[in-house]
């Protein structure tokens, strides 16, 4: 049965809690009949009331408790009700949780998970539809999962709580959260896409590739992840239609460390690179994933990699003004044909 993004993550939680005593979860509204601003967290704690704890209206407090649970042996996991609040919690994650386990000789671990919404595209403005991730990706300790709907949140929740020993961010793109899960057919296809798990040894977060015809060299490689993979596609198949052009897409689940090695052997193929993120595109994901294909792949660079992100603007509330600032179809239709013509 297919299912939607949130029901996955929501199934996942009450599974941990089921699973396993000491996982706990805490958050601002997330107490029923509400159940959490996107309702991840809806019917728990009438299930286990125990251990469902809504928690004042302060993100630093409520993360530097979860980590002292999370030091003394239980396995917590955190809703930052909108990932722009995730500022609020910088000291506590990057003066505290990260650095534990190093301060302290290896003998304690720091199993905490912070589950938080990003992304724009809703019109909530510019304090409620950033896409912040990039702030930690120089954050020693700190593991950053961004699943699409490709993959099945949920599983990769369940994996990540019940197997971090150390501090773990969960980034659900708020797109998502009604999108249908995507699984291959009989036929290894995804709606018009072939679809194929990249094999690496990091077998609790996969990459995953999607390509329009199978046995074919690609001409462009197209890297992005979360809520940017569903405008990716729809790029992917005009510019196929339109030009004949193939892109092999490849989506990580784990984007900090960087699965470097499922990138590589697509990005050889080809030669020509484009990496596709919401967050801004100065300082972002994209350039240091540029960096070390460059570090790695420079003699094999046909044309110099592409990259988009948002511009260096507020979000606007305004439908028509948000559509300039954040990537859309047509920027990445442009950047395929500058790359591959």
């Amino acid at each position: 049965m297919i299912i939607r993004y949130v029901e996955s993550l929501n199934k996942a939680l009450h599974l941990l809690m089921e699973d396993n005593n000491k996982v706990f979860v805490l958050g601002e509204d997330i107490l029923d009949p509400y159940g959490g601003a996107f309702k991840v967290t809806k019917g728990l704690s009438t299930s286990f009331p125990k251990r469902v704890l809504s928690t004042p209206i302060s993100e630093a407090s409520i993360t530097g408790f979860a980590t002292g649970l999370a030091i003394r042996g239980f396995r917590p996991i955190l809703e930052i009700m909108f990932g722009d609040f995730i500022t609020l919690c910088t000291d506590q994650i990057v003066n505290g949780a990260t650095k534990y386990h190093n301060m302290y000789d290896e003998k304690i671990s720091v199993p905490i998970v912070i589950r938080t919404p990003m992304g724009g595209r809703r019109g909530y403005g510019p304090t409620h539809s950033q896409t912040l991730e990039s702030l930690f990706f120089g954050i020693n300790g700190l593991k950053i999962i961004a699943p699409s709907n490709y993959h099945n949140p949920g599983d990769l929740l369940y994996k990540t709580v019940l197997t971090t020993e150390n501090p773990t961010m969960f980034i659900e793109n708020k797109l998502l959260y009604s999108e249908k899960l995507k699984e291959p057919d009989k036929n290894g296809k995804v709606d018009d896409f072939y679809y194929s798990l990249i094999k690496n040894s990091n077998d609790i977060y996969p990459s995953i590739s999607l390509i329009l015809e199978k046995e074919e060299q690609p001409d462009v490689t197209l890297i992005t992840y979360g809520g940017m993979t569903n405008i990716v596609l729809k790029a992917a198949m005009e510019v196929f239609l339109e030009e004949e052009i193939l892109v092999e897409i490849i989506i990580p689940s784990l984007i900090k460390p960087l699965p470097i090695n499922d990138i590589l052997p697509s990005a050889k193929k080809s030669g020509r690179i484009l990496i596709v993120e919401e967050g801004i595109k100065t300082s972002g994901w994209g350039a240091e994933l540029a960096s070390q294909i460059t570090e790695n792949l420079f003699i094999n660079l046909k044309k110099p990699i592409e990259r988009i992100g948002a511009k260096e603007l507020p979000i606007p509330s305004s439908k028509f003004l948000e559509d300039k600032v954040l990537p859309q179809i047509k920027d990445i239709e442009k950047s395929l044909l500058k790359i591959a013509l």
